[in-house]
């Protein structure tokens, strides 16, 4: 009898179960169903990222043990770089913008990265988070994970995420919809499903503030009125991971409807999920309700709603912010 194969923890990043989310498959006459990404070992999606584009760097000869690490991040990444890096000998230091929630920059301490909080600005700032990473990987000789223009980040997604939920539906998924960070969950993702059957539609739900809805639609990123308390999607630019993305269709999500959305699925299903779930979700729901009964659409539940109860589980924040819970 052959040995067990035992693995660490950056082997149990992915194999995540599709949960059914029963109000809304009820409601539609589809199966709405969501990738429980917050089972994975760093506790998000953006494991798969993580792993994905330190895998690529040791492959190409540009990590090797001891190194550091530097990336600019709303929190997930970053909590995936650390866990990985940790498992395979790394050391990981974060910027992260300080309008993210405490819950996360706590986390990433505890965890053993060394945090940088810098003001929230926009991309075309210099002090941009994601440019203050890059300045310190050149002046520090730190491998920078540049996850929004690193390809290796929807690769990743292409490898795992797509084959996983084409097997868990048995070929049968309609719809594939999932916001915009990166863009590599979506891109990754969408490319491997559509490969496998080119009428599986491609969906973005977009936050206020972001212009991935205004791209996909009119082919700008002219149109980014209003704002969103979403954390980790919101994206303004066109990054690498992008460039080549098929979407079918694009809807913008107020974060009204996602806090709803992200609230009832706690009282009545026992899920508990961000914001950025939240507008996964209300995507999902509107494009089933678009297209019809008898469709399966799949979309990522990105984390748990542990890191947000500061925010959009607090009643004081709630309030203040004229947001409620249904």
């Amino acid at each position: 009898m052959s040995a067990a194969r035992y693995l660490g923890i950056d082997g149990h990043v992915g194999r995540t179960p599709l949960i059914r989310l029963r109000r809304y498959s009820e409601e539609t006459g589809c199966e709405i169903l969501g990738k429980a990404e917050w089972m994975n070992p760093g506790g998000s999606v953006k494991d798969r990222a993580a792993l994905g584009i330190i895998t690529d760097a040791e492959s190409k000869g540009l990590l090797r043990r001891g190194a550091t690490i530097v990336e600019g991040t709303a929190g997930n990444t970053g909590i995936g770089l650390t866990f990985v890096g940790q498992a395979r000998g790394y050391h990981s230091v974060i910027v992260i913008p300080d309008t993210q929630s405490p819950e996360k920059i706590s986390l990433l301490r505890t965890l053993g990265a060394e945090v940088i909080t810098v003001p929230a600005k926009p991309y075309s700032d210099p002090g941009n988070y994601n440019h203050v990473a890059s300045r310190l990987a050149s002046e520090k000789g730190w491998f920078w994970a540049n996850q929004f223009d690193n390809i290796a980040n929807s690769h990743a997604h292409y490898q795992t995420t797509g084959p996983e939920i084409w097997e868990q539906t048995g070929g049968n998924v309609s719809a594939f919809v999932a916001s915009v960070g990166t863009g590599g969950t979506l891109a990754g993702t969408s490319g491997y499903l559509k490969e496998r059957n080119p009428a599986v539609a491609a969906v973005c739900p977009d936050p206020y503030g972001a212009a991935m809805w205004s791209w996909f639609t009119h082919g700008h990123t002219e149109i980014q009125d209003g704002d969103s308390f979403a954390e980790g999607i919101g994206q303004c630019r066109v990054t690498k991971n992008l460039e080549n993305v098929v979407v079918d269709r694009a809807y913008r999500i107020p974060d009204q409807e996602a806090l709803t959305v992200t609230h009832q699925l706690l009282r009545e299903e026992g899920l508990f999920l961000g914001l950025s779930s939240g507008i996964n979700i209300a995507g999902a729901l509107r494009f089933a309700r678009e297209r019809g009964p008898g469709q399966c659409v799949v979309t990522i539940l990105c984390d748990s709603g542990a890191k947000y109860q500061s925010k959009i589980f607090n009643p004081e924040w709630l309030a203040a912010h004229n947001l409620y819970t249904s």
